[in-house]
């Protein structure tokens, strides 16, 4: 690991302590306890007036009570999966009992019976970290694409929580674009969570404005026939989750690689449009989404 700022060392520090102090105590106690110190804190933080600006612009038929109750539940997310995250790998998604309703496995079956590559993609909505699991409970190898942690101790920290889930994960760039291409060639399975900029993406519509999209998923789709298949978490009451698998996502091939790209990466993102509508206040809305 490379060397530490002291600012660096005490956010990771700190990050692997709330890991340890979250994990030590029940799922149910841990996500309250979260949420309720996020909700609390979170609103009065400078970046929640930007989320603000970005709510409004994307949602102006919004109420400023709307606004403030959606950014309010957004905060209470936040902080509910941060302390569940030491708790994640413990779920057993398909045994009875289990906090996760999962609906649609047939999709997630079908796809991955059928000898061709499998692309699944979501957002960060709900405990995004569900639908990985799912996968790996289910049988199946998963490669997930991610952004990194800027701090490298909160990096470390992840990495070892990844490789407790049961999935090869690879940081978005050079690196994991080889990786996806080798995995998909082999007709693999890799997983991507789609609603992040990317300053060297296309400009793609997402809520009536242009934002810079990663047009990866659509290229590995349209040049390895590769399935795609759209999935959500849902926070349904505190620490139980419902992951909704839908239908493959039929892709255009016109010929021209370029417009069937940006078609595609309109689809996708009129597909999380949808979902965000749904759950406003799952959604991640710190993400510099748009052009400033």
């Amino acid at each position: 690991m490379e060397r530490l700022s002291f600012g660096q060392w005490f956010e990771g520090w700190g990050a692997h302590a709330l890991f340890r102090f979250a994990g030590a105590l029940p799922l149910s106690w841990a996500s309250a306890l979260g949420g309720m110190i996020a909700r609390t804190v979170g609103p009065r933080l400078g970046v929640t007036r930007r989320a603000r600006h970005r709510l409004a612009q994307a949602m102006p038929e919004l109420t400023p009570q709307q606004q403030t109750k959606i950014l309010r539940d957004m905060w209470d997310n936040l902080g509910r999966v941060a302390f569940e995250y030491p708790h994640v790998p413990r779920l057993r998604v398909y045994e009875p009992g289990s906090p996760v309703e999962i609906v649609g496995t047939e999709h997630l079956d079908a796809a991955a019976a059928s000898g061709r590559p499998v692309l699944v993609f979501s957002g960060h909505l709900g405990n995004w970290e569900i639908g990985a699991l799912a996968v790996v409970q289910r049988g199946l190898p998963l490669l997930q694409i991610y952004r990194a942690a800027n701090n490298p101790a909160v990096e470390s920290l992840m990495a070892r929580f990844r490789k407790t889930l049961g999935v090869e994960a690879v940081s978005k760039g050079a690196k994991g674009g080889r990786r996806s291409a080798v995995v998909v060639r082999a007709g693999g399975i890799v997983g991507m969570l789609v609603d992040q900029k990317m300053n060297d993406g296309i400009p793609v519509p997402f809520f009536g404005r242009d934002a810079w999209t990663a047009p990866a998923l659509a290229k590995l789709a349209l040049r390895y026939d590769a399935i795609v298949l759209p999935w959500r978490v849902e926070r349904v009451c505190g620490p139980r989750f419902r992951l909704i698998v839908e239908p493959p996502l039929v892709l255009d091939q016109s010929g021209d690689l370029q417009a069937d790209v940006l078609t595609a990466m309109t689809r996708v993102n009129a597909i999380l449009e949808r979902w965000i509508r749904h759950t406003p206040g799952q959604w991640f809305w710190l993400h510099r989404r748009w052009p400033s």
